[in-house]
């Protein structure tokens, strides 16, 4: 099954964001796109039967969540993560993104202080200052590109804090949080009355000797999790995310507001596809971590190559490379527009996410090995001083 991974789609013309979005973007559209955060692949031939299955059924009405959506996603989690989530509540969203928005808006009130650790995936920040809320930052520290916690201010901020949003593994830095780690923020969180809403979207793509810990399996009277198929089965854009918790004085709010705004009902396609993937797609997505592994060695190996001063933050998980372009003493402004028009190639500016990753780039290398190769040769165009 690997070499169906080798396989380059043309996605231009398909309504996708990463493709047909880049013109306005970023001006033109000739670019080896390495920035939207989805991968070029097709997605397993078990998905894509569910989903020819429900298509050829002539009526699209209101939908039924059937026991097999559950019992797929408890079955892998426990499988997956040993983690026993068969007597958990579980509500049905669009998006981890809705579920953040939900659960702030359910569960603190205006003011409240809503703690992330940037550099951190946008949405972090803005579902925080769009609501109200006071955004406290906890930074993560960098140390030869590897991120680390700093706990005396992680704890000053839990101590102003009514909820810590966790990103784990985390988007862009691609760190896989240890079982110390969580466990220390968890009982930080505990003792500061802090409810911690945990989006782990890149679960499933750890590489080893790294492995994902669910922290609600270390709190769950404090957490709410949110999962979903989007990232490591590649169906961002079927829209269906859950969130889960054993804590019905966590979800219940949640849930009510969930169907006060009719975000719950889902939609065919996204319900079959969430149900094969979680139940029928576990040997495509091992093809797809080796050879995820195979690109994320040969960036590690090639990048240095191209350009000896980039600092490339250990990748533990996710398909996202943390590229810092610090040390060629460029504005964030100067590396992008070399990038787009002298190496012509569309990769995320890091200030995005947070004035912590101002200077870095991040890219993503879910695509065909030759696309990813036609990339790092591009990167040698890039000044070498």
């Amino acid at each position: 099954m690997l070499s169906s991974f080798d396989r380059v789609i043309d996605r231009k013309g398909s309504g996708c964001f990463k493709y047909d979005a880049m013109k306005l973007i970023y001006g033109r559209d000739d670019l080896l796109a390495l920035w939207v955060a989805d991968m070029d692949f097709a997605v397993s031939p078990q998905i894509q039967a569910a989903l020819r299955h429900r298509a050829e059924h002539p009526v699209y009405g209101y939908n039924f969540k059937a026991p097999a959506f559950k019992e797929a996603l408890d079955a892998w989690l426990m499988k997956r993560h040993g983690w026993n989530t068969t007597e958990h509540k579980l509500i049905s969203l669009p998006s981890l993104m809705t579920a953040l928005a939900l659960a702030i808006l359910s569960l603190t009130k205006e003011g409240d202080g809503i703690l992330i650790q940037s550099p951190v995936y946008p949405p972090f920040h803005s579902q925080a200052s769009d609501h109200g809320r006071k955004l406290l930052i906890n930074p993560l520290i960098g140390e030869d590109g590897l991120y680390r916690i700093d706990w005396i201010d992680f704890e000053l901020k839990a101590a102003e804090a009514k909820m810590f949003v966790l990103c784990n593994p985390h988007n862009p830095v691609g760190r896989v949080f240890t079982p110390e780690e969580l466990s220390r923020m968890a009982d930080i969180c505990r003792k500061h009355n802090l409810i911690i809403f945990s989006d782990e979207i890149h679960a499933d793509l750890v590489y080893a000797p790294h492995r994902h810990i669910p922290i609600a399996a270390l709190a769950e009277d404090i957490t709410l999790t949110g999962i979903s198929p989007a990232k490591s089965f590649n169906i961002a854009g079927m829209g269906t995310a859950v969130l889960i918790s054993q804590n019905p004085e966590l979800i219940k709010p949640v849930e009510k507001l969930n169907f006060a705004l009719h975000t719950y009902m889902g939609n065919n396609m996204g319900i079959a596809a969430f149900t094969a993937a979680y139940g029928e797609s576990e040997a495509w997505l091992e093809e797809l971590l080796l050879y995820l592994k195979a690109n994320r060695d040969f960036v590690l190996e090639e990048i240095p190559k191209a350009l000896p001063m980039i600092k490339i933050s250990p990748i533990e998980g996710t398909y996202l490379a943390w590229l810092d372009f610090r040390a060629y003493g460029l504005s964030e402004d100067q590396i992008m527009r070399v990038l787009r028009d002298d190496c012509r190639l569309a990769l995320n500016e890091g200030s995005a996410f947070g004035e912590e990753g101002r200077g870095f780039m991040r890219l993503n290398f879910g695509c065909p090995r030759s696309v990813l190769e036609e990339a790092l040769c591009r990167l040698h165009k890039f000044p070498k001083e």
